[in-house]
């Protein structure tokens, strides 16, 4: 089953408060515990034909989803901390989720798929805040601009994906917690590549936290308390 990423709305009314920053907001809880009593199975989406995640197999119910989003919530904080590091919210499953982006011109020299140096620094500090929360699940996704054929972008994505993985592996992220490395290509551009400001924008890795079933069955015990 293929499993539904949706970016939230942060000035939505559910979650008005302030759109400049997730510190004190509790966006993630929010929108656990608004989720977690309705969603049950995970909603199918394509996503390039491509998928993030598995689907749960178990409902979620708000108290559970509550405690699911403050964990993301504090995810999403200490990911904001990484420099380089764009960082939203977003739903995987019904349930909140980190979605973190890392523009290819920060990571990557030109025409290069190995991290530069500045770039290993940030890794490194965002290795931390995946082993921090060991019950995520994550997901790598290399996007590329439209610039060549489809074949070569594809290779090009796929490269990156992966040597952002087995940088955060070589800092001691578990390969287990890794759970999707894939290539897009250019099939989900962010901006226009009519232009090199777009274009740059649609050279991209984005890193996926997403509540794994550990999560799930553990926030469901806690909140049955």
């Amino acid at each position: 089953m293929k499993l539904k990423v949706l970016a939230l709305g942060l000035c939505a009314a559910l979650l008005l408060s302030s759109c400049g920053s997730w510190k004190n907001t509790g966006y993630g809880t929010a929108i656990g515990t608004a989720a977690g009593a309705a969603i049950g199975l995970g909603i199918g989406h394509l996503a390039g034909n491509k998928t993030v995640g598995t689907a749960v197999g178990a409902a979620v119910g708000a108290g559970a989803g509550a405690l699911i989003g403050r964990k993301m919530d504090k995810a999403a904080e200490a990911a904001k901390q990484v420099e380089g590091a764009q960082v939203q919210l977003v739903e995987i499953n019904g349930l909140p989720a980190v979605k973190v982006t890392f523009e290819s011109g920060i990571l990557f020299d030109f025409n290069s798929s190995k991290p530069s140096d500045d770039a290993k620094a940030s890794l490194a500090k965002f290795a931390e805040v995946l082993k921090s929360t060991p019950d995520a699940d994550v997901a790598i996704l290399g996007h590329t601009d439209n610039v060549g054929t489809e074949k070569v972008n594809q290779s090009v994505s796929e490269k990156r994906a992966k040597a952002v993985a087995d940088y955060l592996k070589s800092q001691d992220v578990p390969a287990s917690q890794i759970k999707d490395v894939q290539g897009m290509n250019y099939s989900q551009p962010v901006a226009s590549n009519d232009t090199e400001e777009g274009r740059a924008q649609n050279r991209r890795v984005e890193v996926y936290m997403y509540a794994s079933q550990a999560m799930i069955d553990a926030a469901n015990t806690e909140a049955a308390k």
